[in-house]
């Protein structure tokens, strides 16, 4: 499959569903084994305002390549289904970044991923986000 031909809204599906299973994993090897404990910490990763806070601190330190940069406004961009609980700008914001995410995977660019991750990571748990 090549990303680039991919419809953007189907990358950041994608690529919600691989940023989750890093997320798990992640906490899993952190020592956390309940269920219920796993999800209250998840929500601190996968959150749409989390996204948007860490792509938008990735762009401003130049963590992301040029490249990574078109991938997320295009994903911006992309006009989806009205969000929830959040702002239709944070929305957007993490639906860009779940792009860049889909479109590595899609790539097999995991390594890329995983640098990705450790910064996010990082940021949360400097409560930066």
């Amino acid at each position: 499959m090549k990303p680039e031909l991919m419809n953007a809204l189907t990358l950041a599906y994608l690529g919600d569903a691989i940023f989750e299973v890093y997320v798990r994993e992640y906490l899993i090897e952190k020592g956390i084994y309940k269920v219920n404990d796993l999800q209250k910490e998840a929500v601190k990763y996968v959150s749409a305002s989390g996204q948007a806070q860490f792509i938008n601190t990735a762009i401003s330190h130049g963590w992301l390549t040029d490249e990574e940069v078109l991938i997320y406004k295009r994903g911006r961009n992309t006009k989806g289904r009205s969000p929830k609980n959040t702002s239709v700008i944070v929305h957007n914001q993490s639906t860009g970044f779940e792009c860049i995410i889909g479109t590595l995977y899609l790539n097999n660019e995991k390594e890329r991923i995983l640098e990705i991750f450790d910064l996010y990571k990082q940021l949360i748990e400097e409560s930066h986000i």
